[in-house]
């Protein structure tokens, strides 16, 4: 995965000077600072070869060195999208070409020979200036993507900062990860971060439409290519030029389809359904994928050569159980979301609501989270929740050991939906459902689920009476 993070925190300085003697002083002096790790190379030319392989953070060079001397490297960082700090090293009295060097994209600048205090207080500061634009771009990632996600968590803030450098860079980003997630909000943050921000941003559900109608809406058509085509429409492609276009769901898209969206990401190029000519386009392309593209690649169910064309850079989405302390500030945004729209007033938040909330497993993720919240407080009654609406810890298939009772969280069932079903028998059913949910939650134990419910014990013996729950055994404790 795509990720320039530096290794264990340290910072990586690069030393440029063609006298081994210099190069051997400063290293020795740099050996001072903690948390640094030092390089050496003989010119300039040397010195880009070593860039090109792995990142600086800053780099001190001589101004005079053979091949390529120190006015030119400098002249060459600049150019890098993520250049590092530069400080170059001038003899005594020709401080005017450090000034030059500083105008080229310097840094700062020391004199020969060296003053180890000077040299020391010229390299502290521009480090602490590299450790300030870093976390200036760590804070503004976690900003763009905290506008469309709440998060706590480290696995989210790592995201974060490589969102802000994906989408600075306008590539090709394929974003992963399970079904309710937050992919779509990922790349709404993508697009905030991108040069093409202030530009169209489109989205297409590549399993929402047949082969033929997706291939219309995507590449657009002319009048009467097919049966209903009264006018001619420009297609996604072209409306999002000089924008960004999320293929969401792009596993499901058709292989026909794959085929002409490689063209588009190979070619630039887009042909409208039953026009001659291609329409050269500039889009950027966004991915999103629940499924293993590279699996279905070996497998022959995805183009191969269309998965490594979207999978630059690929951004994984983590689940909540490896990211559970994200649960309770997620819990209390849906919370005061919900209070809001349902206009219930206060509720009162049992003691230890959230560390049940972070003792499920919640394999729908986030979106399973707010459904469950909504649920809750559109069916909370006298300034309480209704804990009887969580859904079960238990894994599929597990017995939960009293009489009736299903593995999955029970809402109406099929029954209440049927045909002639009235509005006694849908109650019914609904009300059978959250005793079964609340007896779940309690291990059986009818006390607790009585207290769940906010019912009396007896109350609850007669319910599991009436929808036959009940076995006649002993309380379970």
């Amino acid at each position: 995965m795509w990720d320039e993070a530096k290794e264990g925190g340290t910072t990586r300085v690069l030393v440029v000077d063609d006298d081994a003697g210099v190069r051997f002083t400063l290293r020795e002096m740099l050996k001072s600072l903690s948390g640094v790790e030092v390089d050496e190379a003989v010119d300039g030319e040397d010195a880009l070869e070593k860039l090109s392989a792995r990142p600086y953070e800053l780099v001190i060079s001589d101004l005079r060195m053979p091949r390529m001397d120190g006015m030119e490297l400098v002249r060459r960082l600049s150019l890098f999208s993520r250049s590092p700090r530069v400080i170059v090293i001038t003899a005594h009295g020709s401080e005017r070409f450090a000034v030059e060097a500083m105008k080229a994209g310097a840094y700062d600048y020391f004199r020969k020979p060296f003053d180890v205090d000077e040299l020391l207080a010229v390299v502290s500061r521009a480090l602490e200036s590299v450790r300030l634009r870093e976390e200036n771009a760590r804070l503004s990632g976690e900003l763009n993507l905290s506008r469309s996600l709440v998060f706590v968590s480290e696995p989210m803030a790592r995201l974060a900062q490589l969102v802000q450098r994906a989408g600075s860079r306008d590539v090709t980003v394929l974003i992963t990860g399970e079904s309710g997630t937050g992919k779509e909000r990922v790349a709404d943050a993508l697009v905030r971060a991108s040069p093409r921000a202030n530009r169209p941003f489109l989205r297409f559900n590549c399993a929402a439409l047949t082969e033929e109608l997706a291939e219309a809406e995507l590449f657009g058509h002319a009048r009467g290519a097919f049966t209903g085509a009264h006018r001619a429409r420009p297609g996604l492609f072209r409306e999002a030029d000089g924008g960004t276009l999320l293929l969401d769901e792009v596993g499901e898209l058709a292989p026909t389809l794959q085929a002409r969206l490689l063209r588009v990401l190979q070619e630039g190029e887009v042909r409208p359904v039953g026009e001659d000519r291609p329409v050269t386009v500039d889009v950027r392309i966004i991915a999103a994928t629940h499924r293993d593209l590279r699996r279905l690649a070996l497998e022959g169910a995805f183009r191969e050569d269309l998965y490594y064309r979207l999978n630059v850079v690929q951004l994984r989405v983590p689940p909540l159980r490896e990211r559970p302390e994200d649960i309770p500030v997620l819990a209390r945004v849906f919370l005061d979301r919900f209070i809001d729209r349902f206009h219930t007033g206060p509720l009162k938040i049992p003691d230890g609501f959230f560390e049940q909330l972070r003792a499920l497993p919640w394999p729908g993720n986030v979106r399973e989270l707010e459904n469950t919240l909504e649920s809750l407080v559109a069916l909370s009654s006298e300034g309480r929740l209704d804990l009887g609406q969580l859904p079960s810890a238990e894994p599929a298939g597990a017995d939960s050991g009293f009489p009736g009772a299903s593995s999955d969280p029970v809402r109406p069932g099929p029954q209440d939906g049927a045909p002639g079903a009235g509005l006694k028998e849908r109650v019914e059913a609904y009300e059978r459902g959250l005793v079964l949910d609340a007896l779940r939650i309690a291990g059986g134990n009818r006390s607790e689920a009585a207290r769940r419910l906010g019912i009396g014990r007896a109350t609850l013996h007669d319910k599991l009476r009436k929808y036959g729950l009940d076995d006649g055994g002993e309380e379970r404790s």
